[in-house]
C-alpha cells in the first residue's frame, strides 16, 4: 500500500527517514520503482536521491543494485570517536548560549523520556530529540550540520545500544547529569558528560557485539 503523497518531504528526505525509523536496515536493497511506489513521488527525483545517499556513503553497490550500508568495527570506532569530539563541543557550547527556556525542555524530556525505559525503539527515538536539541542549544549552525551527517550515519548500526539490558536507567542518569551541568552553565562539565555518555554507549554496544558474534 504506498504512503499518501507528501509534498512537504522530498524523495531524499523520504528514504533516510526510513533509513533513520528502521524501516529499510542495513543490507536492504532498495528498488527505484518499489520507493516510488511506496512515497508516491515519481522515479527521477527517487533516482536522484539514491545517488546523493550513495555518494554519503549511506547506500553501497552490492552488484547492480544499492543497498543500506552497514558498519563494521573500524568504521563503526571511527564514527564514535567524531560524534565524541562534536557531542562534546555541541555540550560545551549549549551551557555558553542556552536560553533558560531551551534548558527547560531538556529538563522536561530527562524527565519525561523515563516513561519509555523498557521500550527501546521509543526511547532510542526520545535519545535523539534530545541530542538535537542539545545541537540547537549550541547556536551554532556549522556544527549542527555536522552532527546532523553524523546522526545519519549512526542509523546504519542495526540495533540500538539502549536495547541492552539496564542502558536505557543509565542513559537517563547520563542525560540528566549533562542537562545538570548545562543548566549550571559548566562548560567543561557539559562537554565531559556528554562525551562520557557517548563513551559509555559505545563499550555497551561493542559488549552486545561480542556477545551476538558468539551466538
Amino acid at each position: 500500500m504506498p504512503q499518501s503523497r507528501q509534498s512537504n518531504k522530498d524523495a531524499y528526505a523520504l528514504i533516510l527517514e526510513a533509513i533513520d525509523v528502521g524501516v529499510y536496515k542495513p543490507g536492504d536493497r532498495l528498488v527505484e520503482s518499489e520507493l516510488a511506489e511506496r512515497f508516491g513521488v515519481s522515479r527521477t527525483p527517487i533516482r536522484e536521491a539514491l545517488q546523493r545517499l550513495e555518494t554519503q556513503s549511506l547506500l553501497e553497490r552490492d552488484g547492480r543494485s544499492l543497498i543500506v550500508a552497514s558498519l563494521d568495527h573500524n568504521q563503526m570506532a571511527e564514527l564514535y570517536v567524531v560524534r565524541s569530539e562534536l557531542e562534546g563541543l555541541a555540550a560545551g557550547l549549549a551551557a555558553r548560549h542556552a536560553t533558560a527556556e531551551e534548558i527547560k525542555v531538556l529538563q522536561d524530556m530527562v524527565t519525561e523520556d523515563a516513561a519509555l525505559v523498557g521500550d527501546p525503539p521509543a526511547l532510542s527515538r526520545a535519545n535523539r530529540r534530545f541530542h538535537e536539541q542539545i545541537h540547537l542549544a549550541s547556536h551554532n549552525r556549522y556544527l549542527v550540520q555536522q552532527l546532523d551527517l553524523v546522526h545519519r550515519s549512526m542509523a546504519l548500526m542495526a540495533t540500538t545500544s539502549l536495547a541492552v539490558q539496564g542502558r536505557g536507567e543509565i542513559a537517563l542518569r547520563e542525560h540528566k547529569a549533562i542537562v545538570d551541568a548545562i543548566a549550571a552553565r559548566d562548560e567543561e562539565g557539559a562537554a565531559r558528560a556528554l562525551k562520557d555518555h557517548i563513551s559509555d554507549a559505545f563499550m555497551t554496544r561493542l559488549k552486545q557485539d561480542a556477545v551476538d558474534r558468539e551466538k
